[in-house]
């Protein structure tokens, strides 16, 4: 099994800076922060309408982040321009609707194949490595497969949240973990994981990188950034 790792994801640091349009919380020290906790990586998803990382926190990210640093994007023309001038390390690809809250779902790439093909060929002749984020879905992994993803990004939203029959999600997530690994597609999960709900998902060995962020931001207000990423780590690993 490969060594696990755990990516925070420090978006609602942003969140809060933006509600005042100040300058604190800067997202930047969040992430040294996240890091010095025990973080194998920082994730942020610069968004089409800027709600919360800007592009400014993204360059300096790059700069300072030397563990891996993800960038997630939406599938076009122009967050690609971005992704393909400050080469990150690596590149989620994910669905965005200006009107939800956070995302609601993964990128339907059955349905789509052609233009996500392109611009994860893009990302791949940059060196960058390419992720789909995807619901837990066998004909998705194998979409993600045929287009040559590296890495899939299974979303928890549902298992984390109220589906009606959480078992039956948590398979949803096994047998999609499963298949990507069998295909050479290495294996993430997140959205809407936390302290609790977590710990099934450390059952699975294919699962070798988690990507947590509202709850870890979330606990983090009340003991601080490096205590709230040791407390998830030592659940991960």
């Amino acid at each position: 099994m490969s060594e696990r790792r755990l990516i925070v994801n420090v978006d609602h640091v942003a969140t809060v800076r933006q509600a005042r349009q100040g300058r604190e919380p800067d997202p930047v020290v969040a992430a040294t922060l996240a890091l010095i906790g025990g973080a194998d990586g920082i994730v942020v998803h610069l968004r089409e309408d800027r709600r919360h990382i800007q592009e400014r926190d993204a360059r300096l990210l790059r700069q300072i982040v030397h563990a891996h640093f993800c960038l997630e994007l939406a599938a076009t023309a122009e967050m690609l321009k971005i992704a393909l001038e400050l080469r990150p390390d690596s590149v989620t690809l994910v669905p965005e609707r200006r009107e939800e809250l956070t995302t609601e779902g993964g990128l339907d790439v059955a349905a789509a194949p052609g233009a996500i093909e392109e611009i994860v060929r893009s990302l791949q002749d940059n060196l960058i490595r390419t992720c789909l984020f995807v619901d837990p879905d066998l004909e998705q992994i194998k979409a993600a497969h045929r287009m040559g993803a590296q890495a899939v990004e299974i979303h928890t939203g549902r298992y984390a949240g109220e589906a009606a029959d959480r078992a039956k999600e948590l398979a949803r997530i096994f047998d999609a973990g499963r298949l990507a690994s069998k295909v050479g597609i290495e294996v993430g999960v997140g959205h809407g994981l936390d302290y609790q709900n977590i710990g099934a998902l450390t059952e699975v060995g294919e699962i070798v990188e988690f990507s947590i962020g509202h709850s870890i931001i979330s606990r983090a207000v009340l003991v601080g950034i490096e205590r709230a990423v040791q407390e998830m780590k030592a659940l991960v690993v």
